[in-house]
C-alpha cells in the first residue's frame, strides 16, 4: 500500500524530531540523518514504507553499550502483545532504553504493561503529534537543564512548594 504524500511527510518530519531528540540525549547521531531531505528519506524507506521500517538503533557517544531503540508501531492503539514484543526484543538484545512512538494512543492494559516492565526497562511514550515539530527549536521555549540537588531545593524554597507539586524528568507524565 503506497503512503500518501501527506503522511510520508508526517513521518519524515516525526523521524527528523526523533533524530535530534536523541542527539541532545547523548546518543550518537550523525548530522545526515538529521539533515536528511524528504526525497532521500523517500528512497531509503519507499513510498510504501511501514512504521515498522522506521524503527531506530543508536548508541551512546559516551558508552556504545548504553543503547536506546526508537519503535513505531503499525496498529493506531498500541495493545499488550505489542508492548511485549517490544521488551522481549530489548531483553534479547540487552537494550533497557526505549521511545515508543504511537499514532494515537495506549489501550489501558498497555499502559498498565509499561508500569509492570518500568522495573527493568525506561519506556517513553509520545504521540506522533508530539513530535510532528521539535518544540527545542520554538523561540518561546526556554533551554532546559537538569539542576544539581542545591539549585533544586533553592528552587523549591523559593516557590514555597514540595517536590511532589512539580513535574521532574523522571515524571511519567512529562513525556
Amino acid at each position: 500500500m503506497t503512503l500518501s504524500e501527506e503522511e510520508i511527510n508526517r513521518l519524515f518530519r516525526i523521524r527528523r524530531t526523533v533524530m535530534q531528540m536523541l542527539k541532545d540525549r547523548g546518543y550518537f547521531v550523525g548530522d545526515f540523518e538529521i539533515d536528511m531531505t524528504k526525497e532521500q528519506f523517500k528512497d531509503k524507506y519507499g513510498e510504501s514504507m511501514k512504521r515498522e521500517d522506521l524503527v531506530i538503533n543508536k548508541a551512546k557517544r559516551n558508552n556504545s553499550s548504553d543503547q536506546i531503540y526508537v519503535f513505531f508501531p503499525e496498529e493506531p492503539k498500541v495493545g499488550v502483545k505489542t508492548m511485549k514484543t517490544y521488551s522481549q526484543r530489548m531483553k534479547s538484545e540487552n537494550v533497557f532504553t526505549a521511545i515508543l512512538v504511537v499514532q494515537q494512543s495506549l489501550t489501558p492494559f498497555a499502559r498498565s504493561s509499561i508500569s509492570e516492565i518500568s522495573s527493568k526497562f525506561q519506556l517513553d511514550v509520545f504521540q506522533e503529534a508530539e513530535l510532528f515539530v521539535n518544540i527545542k527549536e520554538h523561540v518561546l521555549v526556554p533551554e532546559h537543564q537538569v539542576l544539581t540537588s542545591e539549585e533544586k531545593k533553592t528552587l523549591l524554597e523559593r516557590y514555597t512548594v514540595k517536590e511532589t507539586q512539580i513535574l521532574t524528568f523522571d515524571d511519567p507524565s512529562c513525556g
